[in-house]
């Protein structure tokens, strides 16, 4: 019998220690996540019964079971599930197989270390996110032994570690197929949070607290200690709030409560039951490339599979929950889940239900509305750009920044109907941060007419909004792009007649930067603007594009000149007086810089415009 000792990947090893150092300050969870991990293992070996006849397991008794010892102060959780090979035990176990796991650990060491969110929810959250709720044993054991073995294997393993730098691995020929965790457990502290978990009935209080809807009989001796039943099958008037919470906790790994409970059927051509939740903050890795989506999906009351992507599209992936169906095949892979012709009307299903809801909590309670907006917004509004026949149904649940009322985002029907006689547009603004865009040239004129601009900070408003071309009829616009017509404030033709020469003039000095130079109707005190055509990239999309490593085309915007500025007119008089002057050629380009940087763009050459500045500076002092 060969024992081999590994260290712990660093990560787990860290991860290990901020929890025995009491980073959860509720220690009880432990026992849930076991129990979930447990619960998990028989799920996949009843699908694996179904989906590979060659493997030859008992699934006729499947169970989890708890055993206490008070003399030798152990619990032991064990199932007669999947189990694990040697292989799985090292991979799964001595380390933490996801990206991302660095910056969990830095937020974890964050929170303890430098006054960050200490509260049991954060830390729970954070750990349950990752997959890593074995790792909570710790908390309450001074030592951690498992045995287990992978059904259909020959042989098994027992692992075993005091939660230090180490773990030992000994090959089990006679392991029983499943796994045994058995806790040799901490002294009680009260005031540590440690109960007495060898206690019956401490331990049948929290499978009633945590577990007592896991579908799996959990046994204490003879008895069964949960009630086996399904959530999203019994009445709703049957399940309280708690339960609710709990089973949502379960499916979640969260720790704090739903904010939104979801639940419908269907029956007819095609059966099915769903139990979803909206979350009361955004999941940690709600913007991680490889984050884990979707819901739990199940036929008839048999797992088939966590995070099933085909049932929720992306810009939802932070709904949490099951669905149960009726006439689905068991044998069922993720790719033809894809194509399945009943996944798809659920997902639709689905998708309108809980658009519904949010638009509904918009309207009912806007406390609620704006913690879940807050949140999961950003993650919504992707849906503008991928889920065309639901588009006007987001659009309708959105809510902006605008000039409106600093403090409180609008909808835009809200926008609408604040709209003046006159006003044929709902008007917005894209770039880095508010304040950019209040002081935006851009602003001035809409400003002076009482207009209401919608601010969009968002990287992912920069790319939705030229794929929405209106709100309920009326349609979007950019105060940034075309030739903005705001009515009773046309130029007379004297007045335009006369910047013809230096309108002239500058388009040919400026041709490489410019695609075009003319008079503005949307400026009242600045001198000049870029501006682009429908279409054009913005600045702020050409540095999300650099930002990627992509260098976006070329974009010449278009030049418009305020011909009531002081600094306007006293150009043209000098351009009439001295059109071939060198230093009006200077000024040209300074007058050009300042508004690419003003409407938020990139200096071509910040050291040659500096230089310039510098020198048009000395030149005006020293005249």
């Amino acid at each position: 019998m060969s024992t081999e000792t590994i260290e712990f990947q660093a990560e787990a090893r860290q991860l290990m220690q901020l929890m025995i150092h009491s980073i959860y300050s509720n220690k009880d969870v432990f026992l849930r996540e076991l129990v979930s991990n447990a619960s998990d293992a028989l799920d996949k070996l009843r699908l694996a019964s179904y989906t590979d006849k060659d493997l030859d397991v008992d699934v006729s008794d499947l169970h989890v079971e708890l055993v206490t010892d008070a003399q030798a102060r152990t619990l032991t959780v064990r199932d007669n599930g999947i189990g694990m090979s040697r292989e799985d035990v090292v991979g799964l176990i001595g380390t933490i197989a996801r990206s991302g796991s660095a910056e969990m650990i830095a937020q974890l060491r964050a929170a303890k270390e430098n006054g960050g969110d200490t509260s049991p929810e954060a830390s729970a959250e954070l750990i349950g996110q990752f997959g890593v709720g074995f790792y909570s044993s710790f908390m309450v054991a001074d030592r951690v032994e498992m045995l287990t073995r992978r059904a259909g294997g020959d042989a098994g393993v027992r692992w075993e570690s005091a939660g230090e730098g180490t773990y030992t691995v000994t090959d089990e020929p006679d392991a029983p197929q499943g796994t045994t965790i058995t806790l040799h457990l901490k002294p009680v502290d009260a005031e540590d949070g440690l109960h007495d978990y060898a206690d019956d009935g401490v331990v049948r209080g929290l499978v009633k607290r945590y577990s007592d809807f896991i579908t799996w009989p959990i046994r204490m001796g003879e008895d069964t200690v949960n009630s086996r039943k399904a959530l999203w099958s019994r009445p709703q008037s049957d399940v309280t709030a708690e339960e609710y919470t709990e089973f949502y906790r379960h499916v979640s790994h969260d720790w704090q409560d739903p904010l939104e409970t979801i639940r419908l059927s269907a029956e007819g051509t095609f059966e099915y039951q769903a139990l979803l939740f909206l979350p009361s903050h955004p999941p940690m890795d709600l913007f991680m490339r490889d984050a884990r989506r979707g819901v739990q999906l199940y036929v008839r009351r048999v797992f088939i599979m966590d995070d099933c992507e085909a049932l929720v599209p992306e810009y939802l992936r932070f709904v949490k929950g099951v669905v149960d169906a009726a006439d689905l095949s068991l044998n069922v892979s993720r790719e033809i889940l894809q194509q399945d012709r009943q996944i798809q009307l659920i997902r639709k299903r689905l998708v309108k239900k809980v658009l519904s809801t949010i638009r509904t909590m918009m309207d009912a309670d806007a406390e609620k509305y704006a913690t879940f907006w807050d949140g999961m917004g950003r993650a919504v509004k992707e849906g503008l750009l991928s889920d065309g026949d639901n588009r006007q149904a987001i659009l309708d649940l959105c809510s902006f920044a605008g000039t409106h009322d600093p403090e409180k985002p609008t909808a835009l029907r809200d926008y609408v109907d604040r709209m003046p006689e006159g006003q044929d547009a709902i008007y917005y603004a894209t770039g880095d941060s508010r304040a950019a865009l209040e002081g935006s040239p851009h602003m001035e004129a809409f400003r002076a007419k009482g207009y209401e601009v919608l601010l969009l900070t968002d990287p992912v408003d920069e790319v939705w909004v030229d794929m929405v071309p209106e709100f309920a009829g009326t349609p979007l616009a950019s105060i940034a792009k075309g030739d903005v017509d705001l009515g009773g404030d046309d130029l007379d033709e004297e007045t335009k007649q006369g910047f013809d020469g230096l309108l002239t003039w500058l388009g040919e000095t400026l041709a490489d930067e410019v695609k075009e130079v003319r008079l503005s109707h949307r400026l009242t005190t600045s001198a000049a603007c870029l501006v682009g055509d429908p279409g054009d990239l913005t600045p702020t999309l050409e540095k999300m594009y650099r930002a990627m490593g992509q260098e976006p085309p070329k974009v010449k915007r278009i030049l418009e000149l305020n011909p009531q500025s002081p600094l306007v007119l006293a150009l043209n008089r000098a351009h009439t007086e001295r059109p071939g002057d060198e230093e009006l050629r200077g000024l040209a380009r300074l007058l050009h810089g300042t508004a690419l940087l003003a409407e938020g763009g990139d200096l071509p050459d910040p050291a040659a415009f500096a230089a310039a500045l510098a020198a048009q500076l000395e030149r005006s002092l020293t005249a």
